[in-house]
């Protein structure tokens, strides 16, 4: 399904130049064709270190937790965690913690908005090393110190950052695209203080709102100067119900 989604897309061709992408988490039958638009940049590249933030949807815990175990695991095979920069990330700031908070419930489910996009990078990009993030609070000052971090112990380092984002849920199509056209102009304008300002104030809806003010936080220190999005579309394009949808996104965070 991922390969039929990436043979589908036409690459714009970022090049070396991409720092973090913004990609949606529901199904791949919903969402997957939107995040192949981000995904297909990649193929050719190569980074040492992936750090994937996503929010928490099951489990409530302050700050953000990054895992503290050896690897994740999907049926494409383990992929390592960077076990030395996860420990120098929690290390950093009080609102990141080693933990395996969010990451594994009591029934061992995971954090889905994290999952799901391993096997996409685990296609486009083959060996890397992991960095997951799962984050129990997303307001503003939780999301920059999270950034901040990411941004000291990847830098100098060809690293990769993922926020994980679906945007508004279950409005009317065109109701959902309005709302959602305020998270696009604030990503488009590379302005992190607006869009966490436009989510707090409900004027927008993006279930990862964290993990995107993060990375934009993050990339704006590492030297990236443009944020863009290549793709939109809402789960009505697939459902054929336009009554009631879920948005998503996929962008570019480039020097």
């Amino acid at each position: 399904m991922i390969a039929t989604f990436l043979s589908t897309v036409t690459k714009a061709g970022y090049g070396d130049k991409i720092i973090a992408l913004v990609v949606p988490h529901a199904g791949y039958v919903y969402s997957g064709q939107v995040a192949a638009h981000a995904y297909k940049e990649l193929e050719g590249l190569d980074y040492d270190t992936v750090f994937v933030i996503s929010p928490s949807h099951s489990a409530y815990f302050r700050g953000a937790s990054v895992y503290d175990g050896g690897a994740y695991e999907t049926p494409l095979g383990e992929i390592t965690t960077d076990v030395v920069l996860a420990e120098e990330l929690a290390s950093l700031s009080k609102v990141v913690e080693n933990s395996d908070e969010g990451h594994a419930s009591g029934s061992g489910r995971g954090e889905h908005a994290l999952e799901v996009q391993l096997p996409f990078l685990q296609i486009v990009l083959g060996n890397f090393k992991l960095v997951p993030i799962v984050m129990g609070e997303q307001d503003l000052t939780t999301s920059e110190a999270l950034g901040k971090s990411i941004a000291v112990v990847a830098s100098g380092k060809r690293a990769l950052i993922v926020a994980s984002s679906d945007l508004s849920h279950f409005h009317p199509s065109e109701a959902a695209q309005r709302l959602d056209q305020v998270v696009i102009d604030d990503f488009n304008g590379f302005d992190h203080r607006h869009l966490a300002g436009d989510l707090a104030r409900g004027r927008a809806e993006a279930c990862g709102g964290g993990p995107m003010v993060a990375a934009m936080t993050a990339s704006k220190q590492l030297g990236a100067t443009r944020c863009e999005t290549i793709k939109y579309a809402h789960s009505g394009h697939v459902s054929g119900d336009y009554s009631s949808v879920v948005g998503y996104m996929a962008g570019v965070i480039y020097r």
